[in-house]
């Protein structure tokens, strides 16, 4: 029986005055079936890639995307905010609808010509998509796919990445 994740997910009021409603998947991780469920279906979308590596921007890629390497036993790759990484690091920086900010990863934490899956809970403009593909692709590595909890398409995070392989559990038109 396909669970529909869409029953799960908070909606909030996130900026009232723009009409954006926040999307929490804190129903999901609260649930350990549900959460299983969603690790097994973004695991199975890696697995069809042939991932080698999972990365997850912080902080909830962490959550996101660990498990999902777990289940299919490929390492983990953090893209971390800037100045949380020891050793050095290489960094990309995005810009969003309130401002900028970067990425890093280590410079040894994706091998040349790895497989790479990003996980992450929330596809909406696409900023620490490409951030991380920038990333990835510095290192020798090959962005092969991206997995979401959420994606908001009127934000056309997406269309950004037209060449990217995309897959998210549950899709939101409008407010």
């Amino acid at each position: 029986m396909a669970i529909d994740f869409k029953e799960h997910i908070a909606s909030v009021q996130d900026f009232p005055n723009k009409g954006i409603v926040f999307r929490d998947i804190t129903p999901i991780l609260q649930d350990g079936e549900l959460y299983r469920a969603a690790t097994h279906e973004l695991a199975e979308y890696a697995k069809s890639r042939n991932a080698d590596v999972i990365v997850g921007p912080e902080a909830r890629g962490f959550i996101v995307g660990c498990p999902v390497a777990t289940e299919l036993g490929v390492g983990f790759v953090p893209a971390r905010k800037p100045h949380k990484l020891p050793r050095e690091v290489e960094r990309a920086s995005y810009d969003l609808e309130y401002g900028s900010n970067s990425l890093e990863m280590h410079k040894d934490a994706i091998k040349p010509g790895q497989r790479v899956v990003l996980c992450d809970d929330l596809l909406a403009t696409a900023g620490t998509l490409r951030a991380s593909k920038e990333l990835i692709e510095n290192l020798g590595g090959k962005l092969v796919g991206a997995a979401f909890y959420i994606e908001l398409p009127d934000l056309k995070g997406r269309e950004k990445l037209p060449d990217l392989d995309i897959y998210s559990l549950v899709q939101y038109h409008g407010a």
